[in-house]
C-alpha cells in the first residue's frame, strides 16, 4: 500500500475507504457539525444541552469529538433542544 500523509489522501484512496465508509464519515462529519454549531448559536454549554436533552454531559463531549458514534434515539434527544430533526430526503443524481 502506498503512503498516505494526509486524511484528505487516506479518504481518496478507495484501497482503503469504500464509497459507503466514505459517505458514512462525510455523513457523521456534518451532523456532528451542524449539532455544535447549533448549540453554539443558542449559547448553550454542554452541560447545558445535557440537561435540556437528558443525554449525559460526556456522551455529548464523546459524540463532538467524534469518538463515538450515537444510536439514532440519542441524536434525536439532542437535536430536539436545539430545533432540529432528521429527515429522509432523495439522493439528487448528478
Amino acid at each position: 500500500m502506498k503512503k498516505i500523509n494526509t486524511f484528505a489522501e487516506y479518504m481518496a484512496d478507495n484501497d482503503r475507504v469504500t464509497e459507503e465508509e466514505r459517505q458514512k464519515i462525510q455523513f457523521e462529519v456534518m451532523l456532528i457539525g451542524k449539532m455544535i454549531e447549533a448549540r453554539e448559536q443558542r449559547g448553550l454549554s454542554q452541560r447545558d444541552l445535557a440537561k435540556l436533552s437528558g443525554v449525559k454531559q460526556p456522551a455529548i463531549a464523546r459524540m463532538e469529538s467524534m469518538k463515538s458514534t450515537p444510536q439514532i434515539d440519542t441524536i434525536l434527544k439532542v437535536l430536539v433542544p436545539l430545533g432540529y430533526t432528521l429527515t429522509i430526503t432523495p439522493i439528487q443524481e448528478k
